[in-house]
């Protein structure tokens, strides 16, 4: 593997630092770990390839000798779905807040990412944003937002993490469990086995272990297993159902600008969004919430898109030459485990990523949360791993906090969503809702919203004195729902 620096930098062997994305080969005995809690730094554990593991693993291979991330898929030597990764071919996007922290962990990440075809534009100034039927005021924000497809971001960090010193990638191999202390009060290892016929079973020996296996994480119930509660867990319902489908881009589809989102309101639980996946390429998705399902033929499509308030959607579905075939998904519920208010935890097991927190896919907030926690991995590790199941699920807990309220508080406008509503959230949802009315005319509003919504700045920005004032008076202003 080519030579890096510890902060992820490439190594002079090849532009990029890509190397082949198989595993190392690993050894099945380990020196067990000390008794100090934390202590034993001399090999972590990484279950799932993808972007919370992999970034996870970036943060390990600072306080790690070695590092090991395991996977059952067969990892793919270039960008391609693969199916531990159900929603690969689905449009993606990543967020200013995410670009910023992979380029943080990544030095020189964005620019290679722009290098293979991704994109990026100012979310506001080169982009149509429909909220609530009315099209918010364009404007140049400086909030930049990056297009490109699940499996080229995947791909991209994947060659950066296999080219750090210490890190292996074994793909095609099970995780059938955790390995702990007699006591059960510490993981000591991962019970392994490849998939492969005749394969047997081994144990992978390890200090710490992180689970970032997604929605399917046995976590829960293996820590049950060992004598642990489940973690507490909260769960919103919108039954999104979201297909995408790809066309090619010319010079004149939509004006010229980079994509369009227009987002489901009560009333009409359906949206759809366009993004410039490359220059070349837009991306398509419809979705629909309770009960709303877009169809995947051409002219259902079409019809589908029609329907939204805006033109954007309809427009590249009517005039633009389809790349391929649509892919339909699934996601019924936004699922929160808090792990940070169990009262006795594993020592040296982490979760995160979607095992952590998953959220309404729509909102597009799933790659940077989990970039978001590998940071906050980064840097507890760096003052010491003392008491790190404790310190890591509450400083998590903060980082999730700010997407789940985006996703669940959007979700649970419509009334016919399951899931927990607080005394406050009727007064909040009308104040939100007058400033996105007032947001279609003024552009400071529109500045902000979507700064919230890239994870730049904060809620409460939103409700500051100053903005509260502008939704006041600009509200007035604001055209009637549906307008184009």
């Amino acid at each position: 593997m080519d030579p890096t620096d510890r902060r992820g930098r490439p190594g002079p062997g090849r532009p990029g630092g890509r190397s082949r994305e198989r595993s190392r080969p690993m050894a099945t005995t380990a020196r067990p770990p000390t008794a100090s809690t934390g202590a034993d730094r001399a090999h972590a554990v990484v279950i799932g390839a993808g972007v919370a593991g992999l970034t996870a693993a970036r943060a390990l291979a600072d306080a790690y000798r070695r590092v090991t991330v395991v996977d059952r898929d067969a990892l793919p030597a270039g960008p391609a779905a693969r199916r531990g990764v159900p929603q690969s071919r689905q449009l993606h996007i990543l967020l200013a807040r995410g670009a910023r922290v992979l380029e943080e962990l990544f030095p020189g990440f964005l620019e290679e990412l722009l290098a293979a075809g991704a994109t990026r534009a100012d979310t506001q100034g080169e982009a149509h944003w429909y909220l609530d039927g009315r099209l918010l005021r364009p404007a140049p924000s400086g909030v930049i937002s990056y297009g490109a497809s699940r499996p080229l971001v995947e791909h991209h960090v994947r060659a950066r993490v296999a080219a750090l010193p210490g890190v292996g990638i074994r793909d095609s191999t099970e995780v059938l469990g955790l390995v702990t202390t007699p006591d059960r009060g510490r993981v000591t290892g991962v019970r392994v086995r490849p998939r492969a016929d005749g394969a047997r079973e081994e144990v992978l020996p390890a200090g710490l272990v992180v689970d970032a296996s997604g929605r399917g994480s046995r976590a829960p119930a293996w820590l049950e297993e060992l004598g642990y509660a489940r973690p507490r867990r909260t769960r919103v319902r919108a039954d999104v159902v979201y297909v995408t489908r790809h066309f090619r881009r010319e010079p004149h589809h939509l004006g010229g600008r980079r994509g369009a989102a227009l987002v489901p309101f009560p009333g009409l639980p359906r949206g759809g969004a366009v993004v410039s996946e490359r220059e070349d390429r837009f991306a398509v998705v419809l979705f629909g919430l309770l009960g709303e399902e877009p169809p995947t033929d051409h002219a259902g499509m079409l019809a589908y898109a029609e329907s939204l308030p805006g033109p954007d959607v309809a427009e590249v579905l009517r005039t633009a030459e389809p790349l391929n075939d649509p892919v339909r998904m699934r996601h019924p519920a936004s699922v929160r485990h808090h792990y940070e208010k169990s009262a006795r935890r594993l020592d040296g097991f982490l979760v995160t990523g979607d095992a952590l927190c998953s959220f309404n896919p729509t909102y597009g907030q799933g790659m940077t949360a989990a970039a978001q926690q590998a940071a906050v991995l980064r840097a507890l590790l760096a003052e010491g791993a003392g008491d790190l199941p404790r310190r890591f699920f509450r400083a998590a807990a903060g980082v999730v906090g700010t997407p789940w309220l985006l996703a669940a508080g959007g979700d649970l406008r419509f009334p016919g969503a399951e899931g927990r509503r607080g005394p406050a959230d009727g007064l909040l949802d009308r104040y939100l809702t007058r400033y996105r009315a007032a947001a279609s005319v003024d552009p400071v509003l529109g500045r902000t919203f979507l700064a919230v919504a890239n994870m730049v700045e904060p809620p409460a920005r939103l409700m500051s004195p100053g903005h509260v004032l502008r939704v006041l008076r600009a509200a007035r202003r604001a055209e009637p729902s549906g307008t184009r």
